[in-house]
């Protein structure tokens, strides 16, 4: 059985909390986080606490909290030698203080509050500074999860930049096409189906193979159309860049 504290209250730390309780071999010991409330709907379920001073033993720290906060929660838990790691895709793992086993467990998925994961799914990148430290680590990721890499911390920071091409300036394009069709009073709906097929085709097509369009037909005529039919300046700047990058890749 692997010990556990989770550390911090947001989105991540409620999955992780969530997933761990549903592993056979995993004993979540306590759930800290300095405003309690932010945790109390959990007090029947798991012991929590605001005081790092009253944090119990346990094999693993998670430190579950925002990039800035990593460095400086790690500092203020009064103890050494144990394992403490953050989730965190761009933080590098010497952020930790030095004083601790240190590593990284980070879970590679997009997290809000309300919507169902299945942890099973979710790839968990890996990283410790001891060895020793690893298979522990490794131990507590497969618990949870099917797919777990061993990574470096620069492997790990060019996944999360990936990550943020591939699902929050995704994103940003949805809301974007919403606005663009709310404009006319069409149904953003309609588009959903694409928007599946396209997650879909990924998945067994590199990008490069699975791109369509006028930017890459270099269909000037319909490039002219859709640039006047946009409203707002930066969605033609938007449509203009992206349009230039498809064409660079494919030697429009």
């Amino acid at each position: 059985m692997i010990s556990v504290i989770i550390l911090g209250s947001g989105n991540v730390a409620n999955h992780l909390y969530k997933a761990f309780r549903k592993a056979e071999n995993v004993s979540v010991q306590q759930w800290y986080n300095r405003n309690i409330k932010s945790i109390n709907s959990y007090k029947n379920e798991v012991e929590i606490t605001d005081d790092l001073s009253k944090l119990k033993d346990a094999d693993i720290y998670i430190l579950a909290v925002s990039d800035d906060a990593v460095s400086n929660l790690s500092s203020k838990i009064p103890f050494k030698n144990k394992l403490v790691v953050h989730t965190s895709g761009s933080v590098n793992v010497h952020d930790l203080d030095k004083k601790h086993k240190r590593g990284v467990f980070y879970p590679l998925q997009t997290f809000s509050k309300n919507a169902d994961l299945n942890f099973l799914d979710i790839p968990i990148c890996v990283e410790t500074i001891d060895k020793k430290e690893y298979h522990t680590l490794k131990a507590l990721a497969t618990s949870i999860s099917n797919t777990v890499k061993k990574v470096n911390s620069n492997q790990r920071q060019v996944l999360h930049l990936a990550a943020v091409y591939v699902n929050n300036f995704t994103n940003q394009l949805y809301r974007i096409g919403h606005e663009i069709t709310e404009s006319e009073g069409a149904e953003f709906d309609l588009l959903k189906p694409l928007i599946l097929e396209t997650a879909k085709k990924v998945q067994e097509l590199s990008p490069y193979m699975a791109q369509t369009g006028p930017a890459k037909r270099n269909d000037k005529k319909t490039i002219k159309k859709h640039l006047k039919l946009l409203k707002k300046e930066h969605h033609k700047d938007i449509y203009n860049l992206l349009t230039e990058s498809i064409k660079k890749t494919h030697g429009r």
